[in-house]
């Protein structure tokens, strides 16, 4: 290959998650002929937990990441982890019955286990775990809400905290909000911190990774598959593809199946007083609407994370922190005067059907993608069930078959997407304007 051709990682973009990262490793590109029984494509949560499981297994993993360990949404996102899916757990038993349906939301109850354990056995203090997540209601819907409750304890045996509205607000300052229910076994955490933790554990296991390092093409046909970088040649029995919303066109059928989903993140100014005027929880918090906010603090109290929107658009908005900014102030006249630091986006990788894809492709070759809107937790479980196929522990990947490789519909997908968040908009402004 000539110089021409080799890549330079794109450094991590600014955000409050680079701007407080603990460690700075790097991993050098891939070069040369390379041996490995399982290459994994995407060095994301869900590349990183299965290479991770396959190396506490004994197998040899070799993981290439085309910029920098979790440099896409897997380390810019709100960092909550908790149970559940990007889609309703009503839409999933009406696709594939009621036990299926249990068995994969147990699943995600999974994920958050999988997260937390990890944490504590690498110990990963800078991943900074703080416990609880509230869901608010900002309509009147109390006896729904408390019906959930007591549908999720029966169900899958979960101790969630109903808040009526006087102490609701005692948390959280606002007019709009009238009900929540809190997760006390949920947390939030420093995402990109976590994921560096992943890599260098599987580093010291003996894995290889390796960034700046985009695969150019491959041949997954025969019994070894070849994939070929600027620098390398990379031949493995067994590919495991977990890229996200910066997948590209090395596997057509994964760029035709996912969608791109923009969301936005701001880190306010440092106003611990003016916050408390606010928000008088750890917590984290995210709101009930289908097209809605979530948000948590951070620096101890000093600071708002704060996320919501989305867009189809790739491009960043110049206008993304006075949007963002304006949801906050419009939740909490009180912080008309806090400031905005720091903004950011993320491209998520989403599937029509708004499920996890998690699936094998032809033998030996294996796909865990589409993790947008609820990645913290699906991609823990996403890597472990790979990884546990792979090793021919168990077929629990198959539970998300009925969720595949769907077509995303082009560019009238992208524009139905749109479309239905708009829609979404406008139905959650109308069901608050009745209350």
């Amino acid at each position: 290959m000539t110089p021409a051709m080799d890549h330079t990682p794109a450094s991590y973009i600014d955000t409050y998650y680079r701007r407080t990262q603990t460690s700075d490793e790097s991993y050098p590109a891939a070069a040369g002929p390379i041996s490995a029984e399982i290459c994994i494509v995407g060095g994301g949560l869900a590349g990183l937990t299965a290479a991770l499981e396959l190396m506490r297994a004994g197998r040899s993993v070799v993981l290439l990441e085309a910029q920098r360990i979790a440099w896409g949404a897997s380390g810019r996102n709100g960092g909550f982890v908790s149970a559940g899916y990007a889609t309703a757990l009503s839409a999933i038993e009406r696709r594939v019955g009621r036990q299926q349906a249990d068995e994969l939301y147990r699943l995600t109850l999974e994920g958050v286990e999988i997260v937390r354990r990890n944490i504590e056995s690498l110990d990963l203090a800078d991943a900074a775990p703080s416990p609880g997540i509230m869901r608010v209601l900002r309509y009147d819907g109390r006896t729904a809400l408390r019906a959930e409750r007591d549908a999720q304890e029966k169900r899958f045996g979960r101790k969630l905290r109903y808040l009526d509205r006087d102490e609701t607000r005692a948390l959280l300052q606002s007019p709009k909000y009238h009900a929540a229910l809190v997760d006390d076994d949920a947390f939030h955490f420093h995402p990109l911190n976590y994921a560096r933790g992943l890599a260098r554990e599987i580093t010291r296991l003996g894995g290889a990774v390796h960034e700046g390092t985009p695969v150019l093409s491959c041949e997954l046909e025969g019994q070894v598959k070849r994939l070929r970088t600027a620098q390398a040649v990379i031949e493995a029995e067994q590919v495991l593809f977990t890229t996200g919303g910066y997948t590209g066109a090395l596997l057509p059928p994964l760029k035709r199946a996912y969608l791109p989903i923009a969301t936005y993140v701001l880190l306010t100014e440092p106003a611990p007083a003016l916050i408390r005027e606010a928000i008088r929880t750890s917590a984290g918090v995210g709101d009930d609407r289908r097209a809605g906010d979530y948000y948590r603090l951070v620096d101890g109290g000093a600071r708002i994370l704060w996320g919501g929107r989305i867009t189809t658009r790739t491009t960043e908005p110049r206008d993304v922190a006075t949007l963002l900014r304006r949801e906050m102030v419009t939740t909490y006249p009180q912080l008309a005067e806090l400031k905005v630091e720091l903004a950011w986006s993320g491209l998520m990788s989403y599937a029509r059907h708004l499920m996890p894809q998690i699936g094998q492709y032809r033998p030996g070759v294996w796909y865990c993608t589409a993790f947008g809107g609820h990645g913290m937790n699906t991609t823990a479980i996403g890597g472990t069930v790979i990884a546990e196929a792979i090793l021919g522990e168990s077929d629990r990947f198959k539970l998300f078959a009925p969720f595949g490789l769907a077509w995303n519909g082009g560019p009238i997908g992208t524009a139905a997407v749109q479309l239905t968040y708009w829609r979404y908009q406008a139905a959650d402004f109308l069901r608050e304007r009745r209350q």
